[in-house]
């Protein structure tokens, strides 16, 4: 079989032209697959975020000021355990309680959980400490894969019945502090940094009260 040049020099323009395109075009290829892994990757989207954290913009702070919702009639709700056991927030009295609303399929929530589990690991077996980690998935058995996956030892729970809308009105991560006597002492829509020394040593402040 006969090849003609001209024949061959047809077949290479194609190919010339695609390089000269990638070459001139190839940042913003980039650019634009990485937007695409950002829209449809939690762990990409996650990472972003913890970056972020890194830079101390997003370190939780506990300020003297106490939240509008005071009254701890405002901030009672019931949530079950993994057991089927079920409580009501008024029951922690005496106990500083972290409450967390999260899920496994959100990226801000993926974003701030080790700084959680850190926090976690610090206050554990301390009785006036209580972790009450909400979690918002459809499946559970979701949820538990993601705690599983992270190796992590946070206790899982789950609403039962209606959150007042002033401690969670669906925006994911939710953080609230309460204080011993149930009042609201924090409150944050959108994830932070809970593992910060400076967060850890308001944590003991208020266990001190």
């Amino acid at each position: 079989m006969m090849c003609n040049n001209k024949d061959v020099s047809k077949e290479k323009a194609p190919t010339r032209k695609l390089w000269q395109f990638i070459r001139k075009n190839g940042f913003s290829m980039l650019v634009g697959i990485a937007i695409v892994i950002l829209l449809v990757n939690p762990d990409a989207k996650s990472w972003i975020l913890r970056q972020l954290m890194v830079t101390g913009i997003f370190n939780a702070n506990i300020s003297q000021k106490t939240f509008d919702a005071t009254s701890t009639s405002t901030v009672d709700f019931d949530f079950e355990d993994e057991k089927g056991t079920v409580q009501n927030t008024s029951s922690l009295g005496g106990q500083v309680v972290f409450i967390n609303f999260w899920a496994s399929w959100c990226p801000p929530c993926r974003a701030e959980f080790p700084s959680i589990e850190k926090l976690y690991s610090k206050f554990k077996n301390n009785p006036d400490v209580f972790f009450l980690m909400i979690n918002e998935d459809n499946n559970l058995a979701a949820a538990k894969a993601y705690l599983e996956k992270e190796k992590s030892s946070i206790p899982l729970y789950k609403v039962e019945g209606n959150v007042p809308d002033v401690i969670y009105s669906g925006t994911l991560p939710t953080t609230i502090v309460l204080d011993k006597n149930g009042k609201v002492r924090f409150h944050h829509e959108g994830f932070a940094n809970y593992g910060a020394e400076k967060f850890v040593k308001q944590l003991e402040e208020l266990i001190q009260e």
